[in-house]
């Protein structure tokens, strides 16, 4: 009588599941702005430079070449993102409240040139008097790195107990992303600062089950557990936010750019260097 239950139970709880394999019946949470991460409010929150900078990002590629991690078969999906330059973007557009830099369209740059190609086509055939297009903008700096490692297992472990058939264990693993981010001068070439962050990439797994024999010969086996990754995209911005941040105040200290105010500008070195640096900075 328990094996027909558990049957039945299962097989109720399989059409259950095919009637709702399509559509949004299923109960899940409505879609949301990307999630902030451990680093997102100190670069919403780095005080405002004395003018923009402008700067271009063509590419920011994923250069490990890594497939994500499996034990038991062959992955061919990328560990890593692959959008990592529209990632820089959304990070350049929020530092500072979007007060530091203002970002050219570089990535895109061909459907940029056809669509005002086309504008421009059609005002001389259909209203000639009209005014011509302003400009694309120039960049002084141009954004250059990418994902330039990634690390599997870089840490794991574990722990378990079992008593008279009831007990559980726990595993972890952990994985480790590299960014790298240069800014290069457009008027010369130089490369005026560079940068290197590295972000870890957490997963865990709890698990418990019993068993017991019911009736003479006849086991009964329960099990019941969770995981969780850390996602992978949350990892590279975070990564690429300290990228930024840090480029940020290897300029000022350089004197490529400054704050609009400059009893600040001391201030956050100091701060930068007492959160990741994990010493005073020179001279103090």
């Amino acid at each position: 009588m328990l094996r027909v239950s558990i049957v039945s139970t299962m097989v109720a709880a399989g059409m259950a599941l095919s009637g709702c394999a399509t559509g949004q019946q299923l109960p899940t949470p409505p879609a949301k702005l990307e999630a902030a991460t451990k680093t997102t409010h100190k670069i919403k929150q780095i005080p405002a430079p004395s003018q923009p900078v402008d700067v271009a990002v063509y590419e920011f590629p994923d250069l490990t070449g890594q497939a994500k991690p499996n034990d038991s078969f062959a992955e061919y999906s990328r560990a890593v993102t692959q959008g990592g330059a529209n990632l820089l973007i959304d990070v350049l557009k929020a530092t500072g409240g979007g007060q530091w830099f203002r970002v050219v369209e570089r990535s895109g740059l061909k459907n940029l040139v056809q669509e005002r190609t086309l504008i421009e086509n059609t005002q001389r055939a259909y209203n000639p008097g009209s005014g011509a297009l302003p400009p694309v903008r120039f960049a002084g700096l141009i954004l250059e790195g990418g994902i330039v490692g990634y690390d599997s297992n870089e840490r794991t472990g574990g722990a378990g107990a079992r008593y008279l058939g009831i007990g559980g264990d726990m595993q972890y693993r952990s994985d480790l992303v590299t960014v790298s981010l240069r800014a290069v001068s457009v008027q010369n070439g130089e490369v005026l600062a560079s940068t290197t962050t590295s972000k870890q990439i957490y997963s865990y797994m709890m698990r418990g089950g019993a068993y017991k024999f019911a009736v003479a010969e006849e086991l009964l086996e329960i099990e019941a557990g969770i995981s969780y990754n850390d996602p992978g995209h949350l990892a590279v911005r975070e990564g690429i936010e300290l990228a930024v941040y840090s480029l940020i105040v290897d300029g000022l200290k350089n004197g490529l750019w400054r704050l609009a105010d400059p009893a600040q500008q001391e201030l956050l070195i100091r701060q930068f260097s007492k959160d990741y640096a994990g010493k005073k900075p020179a001279g103090s």
